[in-house]
């Protein structure tokens, strides 16, 4: 049987397109990052391509980016040696270990890159299936922020901050 698992490169100029196909839609819904639901393209771009990240792409075996994700300090100076990251995975292909295998992609770079933590500032509670993930893969809850994030549907929701070594 083929391996079915995507592949993950750096991102590069040309992949802005596809880039903007998988966060239009996550922005739009405004259920999983604390974005403006109207953000505009050019500016949905440049927070994901941003020059302080770097920024990645997993593909499907037919080379379609269904999945990104960007790597860079989580703060400055005396906190540059913990990591931030932001992953999104197209939709079709949720429970196909998409967010798994770009997690563990960034957990190598990040480590190759000097970061000795990773940490996660406002994962949205309401987004379970990540909030699962994310402690599957080690991440602990250090941090509760009530009703920070107001969900579309279901109003005020906590807000978690994750972290885990590397």
């Amino acid at each position: 049987m083929a391996d079915t698992s995507p592949t993950v490169r750096l991102a590069v100029a040309a992949d802005a397109e596809e880039i903007w196909r998988l966060l239009e839609p996550m922005i739009r819904a405004g259920e999983t990052f604390a974005l403006d639901r109207d953000m505009s393209r050019d500016a949905a771009l440049a927070y994901w391509l941003g020059t302080d990240e770097t920024t990645f792409v997993a593909q499907d075996a037919d080379g379609t980016i269904i999945g990104t994700y960007f790597l860079k300090a989580n703060q400055a100076g005396g906190g540059r040696h913990v990591s931030n990251c932001g992953y999104v995975v197209a939709p079709h292909t949720t429970g196909r270990g998409v967010a798994r295998t770009m997690a563990e992609h960034s957990f190598v770079i990040a480590r190759s890159q000097g970061f000795t933590a990773m940490q996660y500032n406002f994962v949205i509670a309401s987004n379970v299936r990540a909030v699962r993930l994310w402690e599957d893969l080690g991440f602990a809850i250090v941090g509760r922020l009530p009703g920070a994030f107001i969900h579309p549907t279901d109003g005020a929701v906590d807000a978690l901050v994750m972290h885990r070594f590397l």
